[in-house]
């Protein structure tokens, strides 16, 4: 018995050898012509039926479809890529500008849910919830450890619709439940807007591109006008980008109409575009610093590179990530979607702004937050291409937008960051918070007598401690000055809102000072052309 049963087994691997040789021969004896889109689809048709006939376990189809799309998106620029219909919901967000539900920032602390803050004229906000408030059930469910994806699932809906949740308040004792009619919530591009503590300079920190971009910021240049803004610091640092008709109107509010802003080109003759500033939404041409970072991408760099090409102001920080591939997003029939690049994207003055890709991804992403770049004066980067700008000054391509002005982005210590990415900052300022909101006449009265003291200090090593992260106080003492500024900050965001919160962390923020100083400047550059409109 035992005999008859190896020689069945020595007959299976004999057959399967043998077809492996078939296979093999076959492969060698038909080739596929490269040039032949058919066959060499008849050669994906081959392996996808060996795969799905042969391979060890079951594969599913949709698995393997969906890795060889990404597979050869991948083979053609960093940016063109597969997106799965799960995802289009959020994608779709982003780019439209809002979503439905309750309005709120949120953060599951300690696998608690928390308000950060209620979107500014949402639903959540009309009811009176409290940046720091523990959304402790959800219609009459538990919230203790619910996660994210699930927060969205439970709270986002159909506008109109009613969800019941149960607050605890800190420093309150007894815990109520409020019903919240969802709505249509804004996703807003301006994070913040406000004047500087000069009273004339205006500061607008601008988060992405979206569909309402233009919309915000025309009504943040406006409201700020009014307050009598006489320059502005406009803040582009890690705005990854988005649309870009969006990024030509943002630039347009600062040039006078036939300036030529952008222009792409491709291998299709009909995504060759060029665009222009217009002379319907020029604001006044005050002093313009604008702030980049390695982070800033896309969208951003067509602005700066726009605001720099046409000496209309000063470019300042690290060199911008260096995107210039514009895609088209083409939904497919399931649902999902591919967002295809289709042209390159020019500043005013002819510079490609995308950095090589041709060492693989990674690479690509690293480079362009190397630390070197930090230091490199602008003015000393002869390993880059020169070009001219409208009144001739210098300024480079190869990668990124190039400052005019060089800034040191501030670092702070992994301790610091471990404190941030588990919002300890944001739990102790709602702890402190609460004892502190009848005590300020007013938000200056805020800025100008609150400080953290030394007590509160021990109380925040205390809450470390309980957090059981390692802690050093040689490191900790490193970042003095910015954890307290973001103690002081966090208290301002429970006891106002998050423009507040904005309004103290700019306050510390040493890059921000510095473009302040540079203002003058950015002046000397506007007077640079005489700024009729082009014709």
């Amino acid at each position: 018995m035992y005999y008859f049963k190896r020689k069945k087994v020595l007959l299976a691997v004999f057959v399967v050898a043998v077809l492996g040789i078939s296979f093999i021969r076959y492969g060698q004896r038909n080739g596929y012509s490269q040039d032949n889109a058919r066959a060499q689809l008849d050669r994906f048709v081959e392996v996808f039926t060996y795969v799905k006939r042969y391979y060890v376990e079951p594969v599913k189809s949709e698995k393997m479809i969906t890795g060889s799309i990404e597979g050869m998106l991948s083979e053609l620029d960093p940016h063109s890529v597969y997106i799965p219909k799960k995802d289009m919901e959020k994608v779709t967000e982003e780019f439209e500008g809002f979503f439905e539900g309750i309005g709120i920032e949120f953060v599951v602390s300690n696998k608690i849910l928390t308000v950060v803050s209620p979107i500014v004229g949402g639903p959540s906000e009309a009811v009176g919830l409290h940046p720091g408030d523990q959304i402790i059930r959800i219609e009459g469910e538990s919230t203790y450890g619910i996660t994210e994806s699930e927060v969205m699932k439970k709270l986002r809906g159909p506008a109109n619709s009613k969800v019941k949740v149960t607050i605890r308040r800190p420093g309150e004792s007894e815990v109520f439940d409020v019903v919240i009619t969802r709505g249509k919530i804004p996703i807003y591009s301006v994070i913040a807007a406000f004047l500087l503590q000069d009273k004339k300079t205006g500061y607008i920190y601008l988060g992405r591109f979206s569909k309402t971009t233009e919309e915000e910021l025309e009504e943040a240049l406006g409201e700020l006008s009014s307050k009598g803004m006489e320059r502005l610091i406009l803040d582009l640092r890690y705005n990854s980008g988005g649309l870009l008709e969006q990024a030509v109107q943002v630039s347009d509010k600062f040039l006078p109409g036939g300036y030529k802003v952008v222009y792409t080109r491709g291998r299709i003759e009909h995504m060759n575009e060029d665009f222009y500033s217009s002379n319907f939404s020029t604001h006044p041409m005050y002093p313009l610093v604008v702030m980049v970072n390695h982070g800033s991408a896309s969208a951003s760099e067509i602005v700066a590179g726009a605001i720099q090409d046409l000496d209309r102001g000063l470019v300042v920080g690290q060199r911008s990530f260096g995107k210039g591939l514009v895609q088209n997003q083409i939904t497919l029939r399931d649902g999902s979607a591919i967002r295809l690049t289709v042209a390159r994207y020019y500043t005013p003055s002819g510079r490609l702004i995308q950095r090589p890709y041709d060492h693989g991804l990674v690479d690509y992403y690293l480079d362009a937050y190397k630390e070197e770049d930090d230091k490199k004066v602008a003015a000393d980067d002869t390993s880059r291409k020169v070009f001219n700008t409208l009144s001739g000054r210098t300024v480079y391509g190869g990668g990124g937008i190039t400052p005019d002005s060089a800034l040191v982005g501030e670092k702070i210590t992994g301790l610091t960051n471990q404190l941030l990415s588990k919002r300890l900052f944001f739990d102790f300022g709602s702890k402190i918070a609460s004892n502190l909101k009848d005590s300020f006449r007013d938000f200056d009265d805020f800025v100008n007598t609150f400080e953290v003291t030394d007590a509160m200090i021990t109380d925040f090593i205390d809450l470390i401690h309980k957090h059981e992260i390692e802690f050093d106080r040689e490191t900790f003492n490193k970042d003095s000055a910015f954890i307290q500024n973001m103690i002081k900050a966090e208290i301002a965001r429970h006891v106002w809102d998050s423009e507040h919160y904005y309004r103290i962390r700019v306050s510390a923020d040493k890059e921000v000072q510095l473009a302040l100083d540079l203002l003058p400047k950015a002046a000397e550059i506007l007077s640079l052309n005489s700024w009729q409109e082009s014709k």
